[in-house]
């Protein structure tokens, strides 16, 4: 499966930023191997000249190899906080890993003249394990495949060395222990180890790669959803937007009055500027309200507010809105007419009651969609706004539901109308704005957000 291109960036980013961790801890290693071998031979009693030489040389070869490794654990790190550090160069450094102990016990080997059989023997190939567990921090199975394949083979070429000149090998029940066939099992059961590690590099890349692809496509799917869903998505992913729910929520619509004409004198650029316009300001009092824009139709827009399990929030936030819009659209049209333009005005309707939502649409094209009779409701107080000369006209549920008292403050008209399809007749209460400042005495209808 090819990777996006925003995927491979992001495993190279990580790969490098493990490279500095990686580098960091190659510092500490070596700085812990230096304090541990200082202490382990300070002061020992050295039998005789030769021993003494030995030791020297030793003391050479160790200080000297460690402080290269703190050198290469330094570039690393340095080299990827000033920028030069590539993706490349990984390989390299972890070749240098495992050359490190390799040729270290090596080293030994030849100083000491003991055999290949003493490879254990040597401290230094005990920083196999540490190396290898370098190579899990990378996130790249390949490199760890790599650290394991030059790790093994190492050690199975180190068990092979035959021994130097001098070289006395004892017998007895140690002797048996250090022979050929015990080393080979202890490669072998390292291997093994290698064998998982490389297993859970491949387990953990892919967990990471399916963590990315996942937040991709939900990265994605923002881009047509509405971003209050992304709880929902989360929780329940796209099926369960697609299966949709039947649940209360208020529904806002507002509509231009007067748009038809306003359009006739505009230019081109000028029509768009003013939908642009008009479209950010509806948008910001959606947004600040936490209300869900579900679609413009030209000059009108539909504005939702769910119930998450507090219906009075939602129904308060509803409420919230549409006096901002109100705001919003007397701000602007103050704006207008000190420019000597046409003033604008604008009707507000909204309702409280049983929706069904849900996603629909292809995979390349989704759409949240509400249904049901309370937008059908809620579309037609918008146009009632009209017949009552009102600016505002929400129904008394949506006001019941926001814990209003339908007969007080600010509420100047009450009127009531029988709509198309439903029982009964629908009370209304309406506003005759202009809002300059806000409605007077509403009861506070804030905490919505």
């Amino acid at each position: 499966m090819a990777l996006p291109q925003e995927t491979i960036q992001l495993f190279r980013q990580a790969e490098l930023r493990a490279e500095a961790l990686v580098g960091v801890l190659r510092m500490l290693a070596a700085a812990a191997l230096a304090l541990s071998f200082a202490l382990a031979v300070a002061d020992r009693p050295v039998p005789d000249t030769a021993s003494a030489a030995v030791l020297s040389r030793q003391w050479l070869y160790a200080f000297g190899m460690m402080g290269a490794y703190f050198a290469l654990g330094a570039l690393s790190w340095l080299g990827y906080r000033r920028g030069w550090l590539k993706i490349w160069m990984v390989w390299p450094a972890a070749t240098a890993d495992c050359l490190f102990f390799l040729v270290g016990v090596w080293v030994g080997m030849v100083n000491t003249h003991l055999p290949g059989s003493h490879t254990f023997v040597f401290p230094s190939v005990w920083l196999a394990p540490v190396v290898l567990s370098f190579g899990v921090l990378r996130f790249n199975p390949g490199i760890q495949a790599y650290i394991a394949i030059l790790t093994v083979a190492g050690l199975l070429l180190l068990i092979s060395v035959p021994a130097g000149p001098g070289f006395e090998p004892r017998a007895g029940a140690a002797a048996v222990f250090l022979s050929f066939p015990p080393n080979v099992m202890r490669v072998a059961m390292l291997a093994l180890a290698c064998v998982v590690l490389v297993l859970a590099g491949v387990r953990t890349r892919w967990l990471l790669l399916r963590s990315l692809t996942e937040a991709q496509k939900a990265l994605n799917l923002t881009r047509y959803l509405p971003a209050q869903l992304a709880p929902r998505l989360a929780a329940g992913g796209l099926d369960d937007l697609r299966r949709g729910r039947w649940h209360e929520a208020a529904v806002l619509f507002i509509d231009l009055r007067g748009f038809t004409g306003l359009s006739q004198n505009m230019t081109a650029a000028e029509l768009a500027d003013f939908a642009t316009e008009y479209r950010r300001r509806v948008a910001i009092v959606a947004t600040e309200t936490n209300g869900i824009l579900d679609k413009f139709m030209g000059d009108a827009a539909m504005i939702v507010f769910e119930d998450s399990g507090t219906p009075q929030k939602a129904a308060r936030a509803c409420l919230d809105c549409a006096f901002g819009l109100q705001q919003q659209i007397a701000d602007w049209s103050a704006a207008r007419q000190a420019q000597g333009l046409a003033p604008l005005a604008a009707g507000v309707g909204a309702h409280w009651g049983a929706v069904f939502s849900g996603v629909v649409g292809p995979g390349e094209r989704l759409e949240y969609s509400i249904f049901g009779d309370t937008v059908n409701t809620a579309a037609r107080l918008e146009e009632e706004t009209k017949r009552l000369a009102a600016a505002i006209v929400v129904s008394c549920d949506l006001l019941h539901a926001a814990g209003q008292d339908p007969g007080a403050p600010p509420w100047d008209i009450a009127a009531e109308t029988a709509l198309r399809g439903r029982a009964g007749a629908l009370q209304l209460r309406g506003l005759r704005l202009p809002p300059e400042a806000g409605p007077p005495g509403l009861a506070p209808v804030g905490n919505s957000r």
